[in-house]
């Protein structure tokens, strides 16, 4: 996921602060996102140097104040730009399939173990997506369509999960019927 695009969409849909962008990349179920605070600072600040956005201060009595960003006609066509560009595949890395690769090292038992712990984070996993898609806070609902949109987006995400969940058990169901040798 680019950094900027992500940050042009969420100020398409409401301007915001730094920190307000930070909860929201935390909260969705759409952006994945794992980089740090400073990669967010970072890209407003050369989103602001591009003309991509604006940042008006705003004074505080009691708190520091605070920057709220907004995207700019420029910025609203950037970001429709490279929503038209080629969509990519789908980059699939998951280090447990590295683990499954020389898993045949292990007992049955220690394999029984991580297939467990793996089974479990997968469960985690959906219970954390479905209480972000409960919530819902941090989704536009600006039109039908859109809401429509953001909610296949998170049931395609749901969905992976379950067919990892259903993998992995399909797997051990297999493993069960396969003299160790």
């Amino acid at each position: 996921m680019s950094i900027k695009h992500a940050i042009l969409g969420i100020l398409s849909w409401k301007p915001s602060t730094g920190y307000e962008l930070k909860k929201i990349f935390e909260d969705s179920t759409t952006m994945y996102w794992s980089g740090n605070n400073n990669q967010i600072y970072k890209s407003l600040v050369q989103l602001l140097n591009e003309g991509l956005v604006t940042n008006e201060v705003q004074h505080q009595e009691s708190s520091p104040s605070k920057k709220i960003y907004s995207i700019t006609e420029e910025g609203l066509t950037s970001l429709r730009e490279w929503v038209l560009t080629e969509p990519e595949a789908p980059e699939i890395k998951n280090n447990f399939l590295i683990q499954l690769a020389w898993a045949d090292l292990l007992s049955d038992e220690e394999l029984n173990e991580l297939f467990s712990e793996y089974e479990n984070k997968i469960n985690l996993q959906i219970a954390y997506q479905k209480e972000k898609m409960r919530r819902g806070e941090h989704t536009p609902n600006r039109n039908p369509r859109e809401v429509m949109l953001w909610n296949k987006i998170s049931e395609n995400l749901l969905s992976s999960y379950y067919n990892e969940l259903n993998w992995v058990q399909d797997i051990r169901k297999e493993l069960a019927t396969i003299p160790r040798q």
